[in-house]
């Protein structure tokens, strides 16, 4: 009796110590985001709905004018997590930065005209005034070239190209001073709701070019080494935003708490943003998302040159990160 009641004292006065226990401290991880960018819309809904907490991960955000200055924060240690893309990741591990990618988004941009424009098809930009965002080495401006070559056609020559910021390629068109315009895919969810007409999607054009299906351009990018270190914060890291992903998809209601960040009030453009966010989140396989990359990044090397991937051709062997259980 002495024996047993002396078992259930130590018993409790263990169980009282383990509750008086602090918690384990969260994980912090760095993230640099762009202010304006669909991240801050994951972020706003990990939060909101307390998946970083569920996550036992403390998230430190730092918000930039651009995605370019989130690559400074990377190289410059001041950030654990990015969002980029592939061809970038890339070309860095060939320069000696051991970066690795995990998908993101396969929201790609598009080419959009006016809803009353006599252009149809593609090749009816032959002749035509074409507004290109992001430059001449802008990876969507690549493919849609690389794509209508094999129709015999040299878009470069044969339009007029004007090349700008997305804002202002948006606003060109919305103003009638472009025939067509080639923008991200958030700037062409503006159009679209006001009444532009999708002439193609980028992703339309991948399977001629090779790739077997959705393509994720943009993906969370961070240095191996710190991967290697953080292996299982990395893990519920991508497994909270596969969540948040998740809830996205399925809850309308979780939008109202990102509507804000949208910069818009406006219902159709708000559902339009909604649409196509889903229909970018990534759906397949690391080893297929990497099989169409090293396929796409081949004919990017070729029509891009080493202005677009430095010295080397072929997509670097440990670009896509493949260290998550279930992928």
């Amino acid at each position: 009796m002495m024996r047993a009641l002396g078992r259930i004292l130590a018993l409790a006065t263990t169980l009282a110590l383990t509750l008086a226990a602090p918690a384990r401290a969260a994980d912090t991880i760095r993230l640099a985001v762009q202010k304006t960018g669909t991240f801050s819309w994951e972020l706003a809904a990990i939060r909101a709905s307390g998946l970083d907490k569920e996550a036992g991960l403390s998230l430190e955000v730092t918000e930039l004018a651009s995605t370019e200055a989130g690559k400074i924060a990377m190289r410059a240690g001041s950030a654990d997590i990015i969002l980029s893309d592939w061809l970038w990741v890339s070309r860095e591990r060939a320069l000696g930065a051991k970066l690795t990618f995990y998908p993101y988004s396969s929201a790609l941009g598009a080419v959009m005209v006016p809803a009353s424009s006599p252009i149809k098809t593609l090749a009816d930009l032959k002749g035509r005034k074409l507004a290109v965002a992001g430059g001449a080495i802008d990876k969507s401006w690549l493919l849609l070239q690389a794509s209508m070559k094999q129709d015999g056609i040299d878009l470069k020559s044969e339009a007029t190209i004007v090349y700008g910021a997305p804002p202002l390629i948006a606003a060109k068109a919305l103003d009638g001073e472009m025939e067509a315009s080639l923008n991200f895919w958030n700037f062409c969810a503006q159009l679209e709701a006001k009444g532009f007409r999708r002439l193609a999607g980028i992703e339309d054009i991948l399977p001629k070019l090779g790739a077997k299906g959705a393509v994720s351009a943009v993906g969370y990018v961070f240095d191996e080494s710190w991967a290697a270190s953080h292996k299982d914060a990395v893990a519920r890291f991508i497994a909270m935003t596969r969540k948040a992903k998740q809830l996205l998809i399925t809850s309308d209601a979780a939008w109202d708490k990102i509507a804000p960040l949208t910069g818009t009030a406006d219902a159709i453009l708000l559902k339009t943003y909604r649409e196509r966010y889903r229909a970018g989140i990534p759906r397949r396989s690391i080893d297929d998302e990497e099989k169409d990359a090293r396929v796409l990044y081949r004919v990017l090397a070729e029509i891009g040159g080493r202005d677009l991937v430095g010295p080397a051709t072929e997509l670097d062997p440990g670009t896509f990160y493949h260290a998550v259980p279930g992928d």
